[in-house]
This record gives C-alpha cells, sequence and structure tokens, in this order.
C-alpha cells in the first residue's frame, strides 16, 4: 500500500469512528468535518451533493433506504448508525441457515437484518476496520439478543474467513472506498462457496468520468472520489 493510500484509509477510519462516537452520544451518525467546516455524511456529502436537499440526500443515503417496517425491533444505535447508500438485503435474498458477511459492517444493521433473516441455524459476520464501529456494532447486538453473529476487525482487502467460507457477501457503501478494489473482490471470491451470491448497494460513476473528473466532484471520504465506473464493475 502507498502512503497516499494509507493517508485515504486513516482518513476513512478517522470519519467513521466519529461518526460512531456521535451515535453513542446521542445523535445519528454523520462524518462530521471541523468545527469550522462543514458538517458532512459519510456518504453523500455536502461537496459533492450540493445540488440536493437535506431531505433529498436523507433519502439517497441512511436508514431512509430500508422498507417500512424492515428495521422494526432494531436497536436505535443501529438504525442512527446507518450510513449506506442502498439496502444489499433486497437483492441478496438471503436464505435460513446461510452464512452471511457484510463488508464495513459499521453500526451492524445490515449484520443484524440479516441475521433475522437466516434464523438460529445461519450465522451474519460483520467486517470492519474502525473499533469505534465494532464497538458500537457489538453492543447493538447485544441489545438485539442477536446470538447468531460475529463482528471481526479487519480490512476488506484482507478477510480474515477462510476459503468458500461464506454463502452470501453483502455491502453498503463502502467497496467505493477501498484503493484497492480489485483486491476487495478477489477477496469476496475467496471466501464464496461455490455457487455463493453478492449482494452489493454502492455508488457507481457514470463510464463518461474519468478518475480525475470523479475526484472533482467529491471527496474519497465521500463515495465519490473512488466510486468505480459502471462498465469497470461489470467487467471487474
Amino acid at each position: 500500500m502507498t502512503g497516499s493510500d494509507q493517508d485515504i484509509r486513516d482518513h476513512v477510519r478517522e470519519r467513521y469512528a466519529a461518526a460512531a462516537l456521535s451515535v453513542v452520544a446521542g445523535s445519528a451518525a454523520s462524518c462530521c468535518g471541523p468545527s469550522d467546516g462543514p458538517q458532512t455524511n459519510c456518504c453523500g456529502p455536502s461537496d459533492a451533493l450540493n445540488s440536493i436537499s437535506d431531505t433529498d440526500e436523507a433519502e439517497i443515503f441512511g436508514a431512509a433506504l430500508y422498507t417500512p417496517g424492515e428495521t422494526d425491533g432494531l436497536p436505535e444505535e443501529a438504525v442512527l448508525a446507518s450510513l449506506g447508500c442502498g439496502n444489499p438485503l433486497a437483492v441478496a435474498d438471503l436464505r435460513a441457515g446461510e452464512r452471511v458477511l457484510d463488508l464495513g459492517s459499521g453500526g451492524g444493521i445490515d449484520v443484524l437484518l440479516s441475521a433475522r433473516r437466516v434464523g438460529p441455524t445461519g450465522f451474519a459476520y460483520g467486517l470492519d476496520m474502525t473499533e469505534e464501529m465494532l464497538t458500537l456494532a457489538r453492543a447493538n447486538a447485544a441489545r438485539a439478543g442477536a446470538a447468531n453473529v460475529e463482528f471481526v476487525k479487519g480490512h476488506i482487502e484482507d478477510i480474515p474467513l477462510p476459503d468458500a467460507s461464506i454463502d452470501v457477501v453483502i455491502s453498503n457503501c463502502v467497496i467505493n472506498l477501498s484503493t484497492d478494489k480489485p483486491a476487495v473482490l478477489a477477496e469476496m471470491f475467496r471466501v464464496l462457496t461455490p455457487g455463493g451470491r453478492l449482494g452489493i448497494s454502492d455508488v457507481v460513476a457514470e463510464d463518461g468520468l474519468s478518475p480525475a473528473e470523479r475526484a472533482e466532484r467529491g471527496s474519497y471520504v465521500g463515495c465519490i472520489a473512488g466510486a468505480l465506473s459502471r462498465t469497470e464493475y461489470s467487467t471487474g
């Protein structure tokens, strides 16, 4: 990993740690900037969505993307910590008894929803690199009484799970944050069982935008600069 890549990773970690601490302090998660600078969500920041109202932004990122009633019964802290750009469970088609891995699990909302769907014979793992998010997620799992979950510290480019150990890999607006997406994709397929599935929500750039043009439109931590194009995603 280059020094620049490490700087990006550190910046992402710092911003998501701040988001976790804001939930612990009793407010909705946000990747807040300095007090004299702009206050932004982790994904969908004002520098990337300056033409979109706060109301519209709330409908694009976060807990509002789940269907009515879907998050009922989850700890409030898990819902407040939702920072994704979609609902990976809407495309994952989880079944009882399956093993699920959520890449960049944050406060645990998608892990807890997955655990509910796969039932007591299944299992849901959450992988995150941010200690503050892991602490929050584990507390949320305890509040929910979820026995079939585990939150693991690590990087999505180097998943600390065995080969062919997961039936479904999900992720919610996290792959765009990685500086080594080929490694992420290779690791996803390594841990998947034969015939395993993916359920991914992510920010994707139009094919006509170069990496430099994406960077002009938003930051890495805002899920813009690191977004793959549609073609890059489809060709892997």
